[in-house]
């Protein structure tokens, strides 16, 4: 076969550099926990997490517990919502100094990890303004997730400020620094949670076919992601006790957005972008926003991406070992048709006037999503929204 046709792969690639290691397996925080800190030089941690989790589960106690064995409990801090509301940060970071903590163990999906990069940029902030001359090392988050959202494995946070917008920070040094993927820790997930968070796992792998500027290698990653993600998704839906499917789609999860050294955290693609503009206006969980947006997104993309963009969309299909329709275009339309599929055998399907989102509020989302300049697809974002409405 000739590559005539095709383009020579040129990029490039670095890790991140705070991190210190992934460790993955049912009951491995008993071991990684304390061999992180002993790996960070970490003396007192302070737990992010939120209420229910602390309430309803037994898992931040046995987080509690490890830390203890340790000597390195501070205090567990549970006042994280979701979209991570500012109010919960500023106490956050109150409750770092009140106990003087030197680490963050975050415990739960994204809003817990999300805001413990936002303490740790604001206690940045203030810790430079206290010292004079050489600014202070960042301090670092251990991160155990307990969805698929794949928060641990960027450099940016998003929050929720006052006036219900979403605020963006970003610094290369707000990466984790430790990720313990514990299958054991996500039976007490309920099952949207953690079924919507893989479509937002899939989302990334997706996404990131056609974002600019991803390696190779990181593209061929998010074909194994998309096609685990395919398969074990719905065996957790059949079984959701079932320990091989639930550590599978956590390593799925990380190699949907494998961590890598970038000079600020962005969006990853138009379906990312209409998420964030719905997700903090309406209420609507990123999982959730990413079952919505994802197939009518790639849909699109048969018309507007790049050709080369498309035929790595297409390939997806020889990963999820579907036969070819024959054209690029019509692959790219038939992955979508598959994620559609998907959605509703894991029970997800949903609109968004089931979220109050009212038919004169999409124009707007439209606008806020891709602005006014190129008319072409605003209309066609528009349409997207309306046929999910």
């Amino acid at each position: 076969m000739s590559t005539a046709n095709e383009t020579v792969p040129a990029g490039s690639y670095a890790y991140t550099d705070t991190l210190e290691g992934v460790y993955y397996g049912p009951k491995c925080v008993e071991t990684a926990l304390p061999k992180l800190l002993d790996t960070l030089g970490a003396k007192r941690a302070l737990i992010v997490t939120g209420k229910s989790l602390r309430d309803k589960t037994g898992i931040v106690t046995k987080i509690e517990n490890i830390l203890r064995k340790s000597n390195a409990f501070g205090a567990t801090f549970s006042e994280i919502g979701e979209h991570t509301p500012e109010a919960g940060i500023e106490n956050g970071v109150s409750k770092f100094r009140e106990v003087d903590a030197d680490i963050i163990v975050s415990v739960g999906g994204g809003s817990p990890i999300d805001a413990s990069k936002a303490i740790i940029f604001r206690l940045q902030q203030q810790r430079a303004q206290e010292t004079s001359g050489k600014e202070p090392e960042f301090l670092r988050q251990i991160a155990i997730p307990t969805t698929l959202s794949a928060a641990e494995y960027t450099c940016g946070a998003g929050y929720t400020n006052k006036q219900g917008d979403k605020v963006l920070v970003s610094h290369q040094e707000l990466s984790p620094a430790g990720i313990i993927l514990d299958a054991e820790l996500t039976l007490s997930t309920p099952e949207q949670l953690w079924l919507s968070t893989g479509m937002r796992a899939l989302d990334h792998a997706v996404e990131s076919l056609y974002r600019p500027g991803v390696p190779l290698p990181m593209k061929k990653l998010c074909h194994a992601a998309i096609a685990d993600l395919f398969r074990f998704l719905v065996l957790s839906k059949k079984d959701s006790e079932d320990l091989v499917a639930r550590q599978r789609l956590q390593v799925a999860s990380w190699m949907s957005l494998w961590p890598r050294k970038i000079e600020r955290h962005s969006s990853l693609g138009l379906s990312h972008t209409l998420g964030h503009k719905l997700g903090a206006t309406y209420g609507i969980p990123h999982g959730i926003t990413s079952c919505l947006t994802l197939a009518p997104v790639v849909n699109l993309q048969a018309e507007i991406a790049s050709q080369e963009d498309k035929e790595y969309l297409a390939e997806a299909l020889f990963y999820l070992r579907e036969p070819s329709t024959g054209s690029v275009d019509g692959d790219v339309r038939k992955l979508s048709h598959m994620i559609a599929s998907l959605v509703q055998k894991l029970g997800l399907q949903r609109t968004l006037s089931q979220y109050g989102v009212l038919t004169a509020d999409i124009e707007q989302i439209a606008v806020r999503a891709v602005g006014q300049e190129d008319e072409e697809l605003l209309s066609k974002v528009k349409i997207i929204l309306e046929s999910i409405h």
